[in-house]
């Protein structure tokens, strides 16, 4: 028989492929640096093929068939985890570990509410929380680094599932005294010729609300005599003090309305008219995910707490313009 490879030394690879640097490899590892590099050397001796190109100085530099190796490698400890977490699903469903990624214009927000409805409906499951942009998120999820997401659909990840939990309001956001706010709705083309305020790059809150306004692709708002480029939020909470600041307008969801984002400002609240004022939140994990009935057992839970509050009237929503 073959003699294979340890999952061991597969983690030093990986580790190695996605750190270019040993000493930053052997720490994820949580091993000392001549260990990973014995580790790496023993594999190449057992595989008898070279995986770095070791004439290249102190930089990291892997051979044609070391990258391909690190690919297949990650491919291959999914697998073996993939073994472990389905016969662990199997004897106790949802519990253990479970790895989720949320956006941060979603997280704040709903996360008070989630976590102790978690705590309390499945008190085997350990949570750990990822809080990143939509991209980065999908690239952790396809590399087997985080189990499921929750943002705004839809999701590109590929090979996934994604299951629509809550469809989530818009509202604009402005000073009082504004002329927008003397009505009860607000067209979103009417932002179009505003000052508007917006989330940074990688937000994809930003992008939606480019659309929602009417701006074509490329286009961005438009910007005071003298005002730098980049000229942006890198938070709701940001935002919406910015707002309050009289420097102009902006988009801002439902849930994190209802969970006081506005409260101890005087900012005026105002629906959308017609359609599309909304962004649909879901859940999304890989399509052959072994925990895969656990993740479609949190879309009720998480759908129910993600609902409009009944009732709820969104702060100053209807004062005074």
């Amino acid at each position: 028989m073959t003699p294979l490879p340890s999952p061991q030394q597969l983690r030093y690879l990986i580790a190695l492929h996605d750190q270019q640097h040993f000493g930053r490899a052997a720490e994820q590892c949580a091993v000392t640096q001549s260990t990973l590099s014995a580790g790496i050397l023993a594999l190449e001796r057992q595989l008898d093929a070279p995986l770095l190109d070791r004439g290249g100085g102190k930089r990291v530099a892997f051979t044609a068939l070391g990258l391909e190796l690190a690919d297949r490698a990650r491919a291959a400890l999914e697998g073996l985890e993939a073994v472990v977490e389905a016969a662990s699903a199997a004897r106790a469903p949802m519990s253990g570990a479970l790895r989720l990624g949320i956006i941060p214009t979603i997280g704040p927000f709903l996360l008070p509410r989630l976590m102790p409805a978690l705590r309390a409906t499945y008190p085997r499951l350990r949570l750990y929380l990822r809080e990143d942009t939509t991209e980065h998120l999908q690239q952790r999820l396809e590399e087997g680094r985080l189990d499921v997401l929750l943002l705004a659909l839809p999701s590109s990840a590929p090979e996934a599932e994604q299951v629509a939990v809550t469809r989530d309001e818009f509202f604009a956001a402005l000073p009082p005294g504004h002329p927008l706010a003397a009505g009860e709705t607000v067209l979103p083309q009417a932002l179009h010729a505003e000052r508007l305020l917006l989330l940074e790059d990688g937000h994809c809150l930003r992008d939606q609300t480019l659309d929602l306004c009417g701006y074509a692709r490329g286009e961005t708002p438009r910007r005071d005599p003298g005002e730098p480029e980049g000229f942006a939020a890198t938070s709701l909470f940001t935002l919406v003090q910015m707002v309050a600041g009289g420097l102009g307008v902006t988009v801002l969801p439902r849930l994190a309305v209802e969970a006081g984002l506005t409260a101890g400002t005087n900012l005026v609240l105002r629906p959308f008219s017609g359609n599309g004022g909304w962004r649909t939140l879901g859940l999304v994990w890989r399509t052959q995910a072994p925990r895969a009935a656990d993740y479609r057992a949190l879309v009720p839970l998480v759908r129910r707490l993600a609902a409009p509050l009944q009732g709820a009237c969104p702060q100053n929503a209807n004062a005074a313009a």
